[in-house]
């Protein structure tokens, strides 16, 4: 009897192991994806590690002496805040000309999104760009020498509030009308980001630019009270799904080592789904562990059969 409680108990061991075994671990994955750079959680679709986030966002932040910086291909921006819930970043450059202080001299970055990454971000509809002190020649003023189109408003914010700002006097110029060239072209120049698909100040013949965006539904009096620096809306792309499912399994989303290819990271496996399905494994894992399996079972086979045979 006591070597049939023997043989139970070893049966029982083994069921075990083949659950371990068999089913591949879902032991919820911290996110070692998730971060902080001073005071700013760095967070899905963002990551400061390769391998983490969105592979639209690849290579983009990076902290620098407790300083997050965003990298695109017109120069590096500081970034102020990132807002998850309204997916949107706001970024300072500073060589941006402001209300009080106009920067000339080509010195800004103005903004260029590579195109690669134009799918996933843009400045936002609402965010004005005031151009400086652009030549005639200016591809701006090309077509239209009398109507300086495409300059208009944008979301209650332009030129003819913001030549108020002192930032005009301190540069020895005086307003005179709507043009400080008489009949030429305006000193300055506000057009959306999606008119002219990049601030290229060189490509443009512009002085300076400056950027402002918009902060309804509170209201503001003037141009000295607007919110100078670019705000840009971000989006994955319908990646959302994918993330959540990953997520919702005890996952982390990432992308794989060719830099475009989605995957769930949980633990010690990668998945193209999620973390819970038997078919996640990774192949070298899934062989490793039937083996171990297949091992046991034989062993534990050969010495119950030689047990019974002795009660």
């Amino acid at each position: 009897m006591p070597k049939l409680f023997t043989t139970l108990h070893h049966l029982i061991i083994l069921s075990s192991a083949a659950a371990y075994l068999i089913t591949p671990s879902t032991s919820s994955n911290n996110n070692t994806c998730r971060s902080y750079c001073g005071n700013i959680t760095i967070d899905y679709p963002f990551a400061l590690q390769y391998g983490c986030g969105h592979p639209g966002f690849r290579d983009l932040l990076f902290c620098i002496n407790n300083v997050l910086m965003f990298h695109i291909t017109s120069g590096s921006y500081r970034v102020l805040q990132i807002d998850y819930a309204y997916q949107s970043l706001t970024l300072h450059e500073p060589h941006m000309s402001t209300c009080e202080t106009l920067v000339l001299g080509t010195k800004g970055n103005g903004f260029i999104i590579e195109p690669w990454r134009a799918p996933y971000m843009n400045p936002t509809p609402d965010n004005v760009f005031m151009l400086i002190s652009c030549s005639p020649r200016s591809p701006l003023f090309q077509g239209f020498p009398g109507k300086h189109l495409p300059c208009r408003n944008v979301s209650g914010m332009g030129c003819e509030e913001y030549y108020n700002c002192p930032g005009w006097e301190s540069m020895g110029r005086k307003r005179m009308g709507s043009s400080f060239f008489g009949s030429g072209p305006p000193e300055c120049c506000a057009v959306p980001y999606e008119a002219i698909k990049g601030i290229n100040l060189t490509k443009l013949e512009c002085e300076g630019y400056s950027s402002a965006y918009s902060v309804a539904p509170l209201k503001v009096d003037g141009a000295g009270d607007w919110s100078y620096g670019i705000r840009v809306r971000y989006s994955v792309q319908g990646s959302d799904e994918f993330c959540g499912a990953c997520e919702a399994t005890g996952g982390t989303c990432g992308y794989g080592f060719d830099g475009i290819r989605q995957v769930c990271m949980c633990g010690n496996f990668n998945s193209t789904s999620n973390c819970d399905s038997v078919g996640l494994l990774s192949s070298g894992a899934r062989s490793m562990r039937l083996k171990m399996f297949s091992g046991i079972f034989t062993y534990m086979l050969a010495w119950m059969t030689l047990t019974v045979n002795w009660i």
